[in-house]
């Protein structure tokens, strides 16, 4: 067998059509990549422009109302639980007076009620003079 050096060459120069093709579908596929990056870039950027951009304005809206709210909500319970303890003070107070009041005057009419039941009970159960001795 001789070699020869046309089937050589030959076949050398499939292997670099098949380098050359291989190279430009690289490069191709490269350019494609690069131009579908560049379309997806500007459409987030559209989408975020007229969609999540005045939602988010929106939504801290929102969530300002709702702050402001919380924060009136907590001063009118702080409001409201002040006003309930300073009637339960003066509630306390008046109870406190009228139980003083009533066992004053009270207490002179159980000192009657039992100096007249000793009077009573004297005059029920005499006693004899050897008993009072």
């Amino acid at each position: 067998m001789e070699p020869n050096l046309g089937t050589l060459n030959l076949l050398v120069g499939i292997i670099a059509a098949a380098n050359v093709l291989e190279a430009l579908a690289i490069i191709g596929i490269g350019v494609a990549a690069f131009v579908i990056y560049k379309r997806l870039s500007e459409l987030v950027t559209t989408l975020e422009a007229k969609h999540v951009a005045p939602a988010m304005v929106r939504v801290n809206a929102i969530l300002d109302d709702v702050n402001g709210v919380t924060s009136k909500v907590r001063e009118e319970t702080e409001r409201v639980d002040q006003a309930i303890h300073s009637t339960m003070d003066r509630i306390d107070d008046t109870a406190d007076r009228v139980r003083w009041n009533v066992r004053a005057k009270t207490s002179r009419l159980i000192g009657v009620i039992r100096g007249a039941r000793v009077v009573i009970e004297e005059l029920l159960h005499p006693r004899t003079q050897n008993q009072r001795a």
